[in-house]
Order: C-alpha cells, then sequence, then structure tokens
C-alpha cells in the first residue's frame, strides 16, 4: 500500500470528528464532493471501509475507531517535529510555560538572575490552563509544573514546596477549626482531590460558590478575597513546584535556565532552615 499522506489523515480525522461530510468539507475549505472521493480512495488504498453510510447517518467502523485514533497521534506527531524545528532555528529565545494563577515568588528570583546573565537567550513567558502539555508538544521548552502532575517522560528539578490548605468558602463549618485533615475533606461532597485544569480565579470563584473544596499550595492565600478562606490541612504531603522539560531534546538556553533555578532553589532551602 502507498504510504497515507498527512492531508489524507486531516481529511480522515475531520470526518471521523463531524460523522457528517458536508460539515467536514467545510471545516476543511473544501468541496463536499472530492472530500468523499478522498475517503472512499483512502479506504480501497487501505483495504478496510472506515465509514458506514447511509442517506440519514455516517459513522466509524470499528477499523475506523483504530484508524482515528492513531490519526490523531500521527498528526499531533507532525506538529511537534514542525515546533521542534522552530525551536531549533531559535536558539536564543527560551519559552516558559506558566499555569495561569500558579504562585511564582520564586520563580520570579529565577528569571531575574537568569536574564542578568551574559548571553541569556530571550525568555517568553506564556501562562496556560497546563504547562505539562505545552511542553510535551513542543509549544514551551519548559514548564513550571506540580509534583502532582503526570510527568511521565519530563525531566524536572524541584524549585520550591508549600504546605497544603484546603480552600473553603466562608460560614463553611471547617473553617472554624484551626486545621483539618484529609479524611475531614473526603466527607465534604465538593471535596476535589485532584488539581482542576483552571486558573486559579475561576478556582477562587468556585469554592466562594460552594461548587468546590480543593487543596492548595499556602502561598496561594495571599491572593484570596473574603469569600474564600484557607486551612491548613495537616496530614498530606506538601506541595511541590517544579520546573520540567522533555527529556533529550538538547537546549543550551535551557540547560543554563535549569542550572540558575537549581542555585536559586537551593539557595532558598538555605535560608527556610537558617
Amino acid at each position: 500500500m502507498d504510504r497515507v499522506e498527512t492531508r489524507e489523515l486531516s481529511y480522515f480525522v475531520a470526518v471521523a470528528e463531524e460523522l457528517h461530510f458536508g460539515r467536514a468539507a467545510e471545516r476543511l475549505g473544501i468541496a463536499q464532493p472530492p472530500l468523499s472521493r478522498a475517503i472512499s480512495r483512502l479506504e480501497r488504498r487501505m483495504g478496510v471501509q472506515l465509514f458506514e453510510r447511509t442517506s440519514r447517518r455516517v459513522t466509524l467502523t470499528a477499523a475506523g475507531d483504530v484508524f482515528l485514533a492513531e490519526s490523531r497521534k500521527a498528526l499531533h506527531a507532525v506538529d511537534t517535529a514542525v515546533l521542534r524545528a522552530q525551536q531549533s532555528g531559535h536558539p536564543d529565545r527560551l519559552v516558559l510555560a506558566v499555569r495561569a494563577g500558579t504562585d511564582t515568588g520564586l520563580l520570579a528570583d529565577v528569571i531575574r538572575a537568569y536574564r542578568r546573565q551574559p548571553g541569556a537567550a530571550e525568555l517568553e513567558i506564556v501562562l496556560t490552563r497546563d504547562p505539562v502539555p505545552a511542553v510535551r508538544n513542543g509549544t514551551a521548552d519548559i514548564g513550571l509544573m506540580c509534583s502532582r502532575n503526570d510527568l511521565a517522560g519530563l525531566e524536572t528539578v524541584e524549585l520550591t514546596e508549600q504546605k497544603p490548605v484546603a480552600l473553603l468558602p466562608a460560614g463553611h463549618p471547617l473553617t472554624a477549626r484551626p486545621a483539618v485533615t484529609a479524611a475531614d475533606l473526603a466527607q465534604e461532597p465538593a471535596y476535589r482531590d485532584d488539581w482542576p485544569i483552571e486558573s486559579l480565579d475561576q478556582i477562587v470563584d468556585r469554592v466562594a460558590l460552594g461548587d468546590m473544596i480543593v487543596v492548595v499550595g499556602a502561598k496561594v492565600s495571599d491572593r484570596l478575597g473574603p469569600s474564600v478562606l484557607a486551612v491548613p490541612v495537616v496530614d498530606l504531603p506538601p506541595t511541590v513546584l517544579v520546573i520540567g522539560w522533555s527529556a533529550g531534546a538538547a537546549s543550551a538556553a535551557r540547560t543554563a535556565f535549569v542550572r540558575t533555578a537549581r542555585i536559586i532553589a537551593a539557595a532558598a532551602t538555605l535560608d527556610r532552615a537558617s
């Protein structure tokens, strides 16, 4: 079988996601007849039927389901390859992804120290809902992340740790206590034991409305309004913020930034211990 082209994968994914040739054609900016012919030609070349077509609906076959998952991976790999190539073509630029609302006190010290170095690369800071995929797909060279995230395949260096606090709406019975436990929180219907992929402002709003209770690092307390209170959680491990980057891809600018982060973080640890 001839190699399937990226364009054909894009056509297939559009139809598979829309399950409608007309909408898929509109999304792709092409006419419907050539799209239908392209999909039929792809099926003939592959020797399998990807779609069940009737006059009323389009559905994926079992082979189509498998091909959709693999096509998305292939298109993602192409996008990543393009981003990596673009980054290598701009060695004097470093993109740092930071989750909006994350406490960035120590990170700010790292950035200032890095920018003072002779030959430091241009540093671009990108605020995002989740830095991990931004680093994985090459949108960012490096990111500020929480150690509770799935960091598989990434290299990391610890930047700082914070004692855990529970964010509770003002007036909640638990706010009358000096501290709470994980068991106390588990009994609350609004408690989330995972970190929502939302900005801090969104999380605070949801807590204030009684829609969420969540554990965060204590530094977040500095950014709360009167509608949300932070109560220490005595039996959970600290929240650890790390600098993370993709393993294997070399970058002199990133290496210099990580080295600076290690030095600043070590100095901060000594200050806390003294």
